[in-house]
């Protein structure tokens, strides 16, 4: 049987370009690159490659690149790290009610020390609406953060337009850009944000590596301490193989990023036409409009998501009921809570489809046939 993996916003298969070169580090530069000797510099200079390439993915000087552990960190340290070091200027904070949970629970546990934080609702779609934002700035808000692209539903929100209306204001403006990078186009310049935080494992790339953007002169306040890896800014030694496949991964991403946001596109229609041709009911949960290519949420009546996630495993199709950080839990969906309410149906029967570079128009087509023959068992019992 056919195994299906359909579940790329949780995690992606590493690249295979990936591991070659993630095992040709290991094997070749094992120096620390903080070492002075010729081993150490070896490492440094795949450190230093690997930083400026990255930077120039999104438009950033090199020196604006902090290596983290992912993307958890990335939005912990910007969070936390923004917040102990303006705390003089003010404590209002600005976020949206379906960030993922390393922003939220990182808020949560600002509000405990004091800190106020506003959630700002989204529509139907998933988006915030810039009205309710300009309402909730305040002369003492001292931190944004606002995710680039939803994980569950793909809504994308108006970042740009944030940017503007944060341009002249003391507020630093932070975007988990986790599962946008690599697909959309970012240019943080253009966007106007301060920092933004990308996870490798996202693109094709190792687990447990990512980075944080911040913009020169934004003060924050650090993590960890020890050495004075990454400028002082986050210590600890530098994973060297895990940077280079990340450089490896993001490569590999800028170079086919058009031809896969179309071949998306393509697969999440023709998922779309399969279960229309089959005649099974189902809702789109968002806007294919304004939503990243690859996330596709589907409500279908008359199911529950639990069995249906079951069968199609037993049926080889890997999808999932939304974030991989919360699956297995038996609370629903607060995305789909912020954007559906909490008795609506959506959140007994909703599914994410998230689409990869492997995955072709014959899988998708026999995902639709499956989902038909499942959907239809449930509606005959």
């Amino acid at each position: 049987m056919e195994r299906i993996y359909m579940d790329h916003a949780a995690t992606t298969p590493m690249h295979p370009s990936v591991i070659e070169q993630i095992t040709r580090t290991m094997t070749d530069h094992f120096g620390n690159p903080s070492s002075i000797h010729s081993y150490g510099r070896d490492a440094r200079k795949l450190v230093d490659e690997a930083r400026i390439g990255i930077a120039q993915s999104i438009g950033a000087q090199e020196t604006e690149i902090i290596f983290t552990s992912g993307g958890t960190e990335a939005d912990n340290y910007a969070i936390f790290g923004i917040a102990e070091a303006n705390r003089e200027k003010g404590k209002h904070i600005i976020t949206t009610v379906i960030e993922h949970h390393a922003v939220l629970r990182a808020c949560q546990q600002l509000e405990k020390k004091g800190f106020d934080v506003t959630y700002l609702p989204v529509d139907e779609t998933g988006v915030i609406s810039l009205e309710d934002f300009k309402q909730s700035l305040r002369d003492d808000t001292i931190l944004v953060t606002i995710m680039y692209g939803n994980n569950e539903v793909g809504a994308i929100q108006p970042i740009a337009q944030i940017g503007e209306l944060l341009d002249e204001h003391q507020a630093i403006f932070h975007t988990d850009a986790v599962q946008a990078y690599g697909i959309e186009n970012i240019i943080v310049t253009e966007l106007k944000v301060d920092l933004l935080s990308v996870s490798a494992h996202k693109l094709n790339g190792p687990k447990g590596m990512g980075f944080l953007y911040a913009r020169s002169g934004v003060k924050f306040s650090p993590r960890l301490f020890g050495g004075e890896q990454e400028r002082k800014r986050r210590a600890g030694t530098e994973n060297v193989p895990a940077v280079t496949g990340f450089l490896e991964a993001v490569k590999i991403a800028q170079a086919k990023k058009e031809v896969r946001r179309e071949k998306y596109s393509q697969l999440k229609e023709m998922l779309i036409t399969t279960l229309k041709t089959k005649q099974i009911e189902f809702e789109i949960n968002g806007n294919l409009e304004t939503s990243l290519p690859h996330v596709l949420n589907l409500s279908f009546p008359g199911t529950q998501v639990e069995a249906m996630l079951v069968n199609l495993d037993l049926a080889g199709i890997a999808v999932s009921s939304g974030s991989a950080c919360t699956a297995g839990t038996i609370d629903p969906s607060h995305v789909l809570v912020a954007m559906f309410g909490e008795k609506s149906d959506k959140l007994k029967n909703s599914i994410r489809f998230s689409f990869g570079y492997t995955n072709t128009v014959e899988q998708i087509k026999k995902t639709g046939e499956e989902i038909a023959k499942i959907v239809q068992r449930f509606h005959h019992k």
